[in-house]
């Protein structure tokens, strides 16, 4: 079975602040799929995040949903082209009121820099050496000569 398009379901307390959030991040907001209740924001072809306020969220499930600025449900990784492109995204979800919680993790084949929404969602951006994509992390550091590890997933 092969997906052929990803929705990821995030809550917010200002459905106007995350729209503004996202579109400062240079993503676009699908008018035929927003309303009083959610945004469609579009980060690809196939890929979209349903911000949806915390009361609608709520009509989809039984279970409470959760504040993401106390704790953590997922964390979602989105890759760019460069550490440059990771920098720059950055720079711009801080200057649109999002939140860096923890220092850059730079493990020589990979750099990533979390994001946090004004909400709260964790949004980690990545940029991987294609070789070490490719070929897998540690088999990447051995061909370079870095005595550093491999994250552990």
């Amino acid at each position: 079975m092969t997906a052929t398009n990803i929705f990821v379901n995030i809550p917010t307390t200002d459905l106007d602040r995350a729209k503004a959030f996202y579109e400062a991040l240079g993503f676009t907001i699908n008018p035929n799929f927003t309303d009083e209740n959610a945004a469609c924001v579009v980060l690809s072809d196939t890929i979209y995040f349903m911000v949806l306020t915390r009361e609608y969220l709520g009509t989809f499930t039984d279970k409470q949903i959760i504040d993401p600025k106390t704790q953590a449900q997922v964390s979602i990784a989105l890759t760019r082209d460069s550490r440059e492109d990771v920098d720059a995204v950055l720079a711009k979800g801080l200057a649109a009121g999002g939140s860096e919680p923890r220092p850059v993790q730079d493990y020589g084949f990979m750099y990533s820099r979390d994001l946090d929404d004004p909400d709260g969602n964790n949004l980690s951006f990545l940029f991987m050496e294609p070789a070490a994509a490719e070929m897998g992390p540690e088999a990447y550091m051995a061909q370079q000569g870095a005595g550093a590890e491999a994250p552990s997933a």
